[in-house]
């Protein structure tokens, strides 16, 4: 029998599940669960919490942390809160990672994350000169964030090559925007650890804020979908994310400059 789940007085409806605050405060475990849920929304609806911390392969007291973070007070009003997230006006999924990507959207539609983007652009307005770092598909990312930035008036650079040298003049009052899925690859920490020697402030574009990019970066700015490797090396993980990032950020520069 399909468990019926009753809608508590006090559970907001109108505050999102997964917001971008929240998302961002999870631990790597954690996300494990995000993930899972994300995934798989038809099936979690009827989990148990045994259930879902074996399939996910965490403990029942790393989903309770879950739940909590999501400002649920344990699994059951997470549950609650679920159906009402999925209730909502959603399009079908169509195509692959459709429904992480609608998610990842709904995420930073919120106050909190605009403020992020607010402090980044002040960052940038701050800094004469704009340097765009990443390798391989960071790398072409790198090179628009570039080219948009210099499009809506404030001089950019970029490097995809993460052996380039960094130089003291280089540096001097610039900021490096260094784009990372991960945020662990060696050459690319190693290159804006060169940044942060030269005393070059450096903002991260990551999957995640727990990643090493993220903690050796002045300034984060995360998001949330899980990555995709063909054989355990070719990464085709949606950059859809960090396009939206870079474009709003763009946008919101633009303005201040006008």
């Amino acid at each position: 029998m399909i468990p019926v789940l009753n809608l508590p007085d006090e559970v907001p409806v109108n505050v999102s599940l997964f917001s971008h605050a929240a998302i961002a405060s999870l631990n790597n475990l954690e996300m494990m669960v995000y993930q899972y849920v994300i995934k798989n929304r038809d099936k979690v609806m009827y989990m148990t919490i045994r259930e879902l911390a074996d399939v996910a392969g965490v403990s029942t007291t790393t989903v309770l942390r879950f739940c909590r973070k999501l400002n649920c007070e344990g699994y059951s009003e997470f549950r609650v809160r679920f159906k009402l997230y999925l209730e909502q006006d959603e399009p079908q999924q169509s195509q692959f990672a459709a429904s992480e990507i609608i998610s990842f959207f709904k995420s930073v539609n919120n106050e909190d994350f605009d403020k992020l983007i607010d402090e980044a652009v002040d960052i940038i307005l701050a800094s004469e000169r704009i340097i765009f770092v990443g390798a391989g598909t960071s790398g072409a990312l790198a090179k628009y964030g570039a080219r948009f930035f210099s499009n809506v008036g404030k001089f950019s650079n970029h490097i995809d090559d993460p052996y380039f040298p960094v130089t003291n003049d280089m540096a001097k009052n610039a900021l490096a925007i260094v784009l990372s899925v991960s945020g662990e690859t060696e050459e690319i920490l190693r290159f804006a650890g060169q940044f942060s020697l030269h005393r070059c402030k450096v903002l991260s574009i990551t999957s995640h804020e727990h990643s090493r990019l993220a903690k050796l970066a002045d300034f984060n700015l995360s998001w949330h979908i899980s990555p995709i490797r063909i054989g355990g090396v070719y990464d085709i993980t949606t950059q859809i994310p960090v396009i939206y990032i870079l474009e709003t950020l763009g946008r919101k520069l633009a303005k201040k400059l006008a």
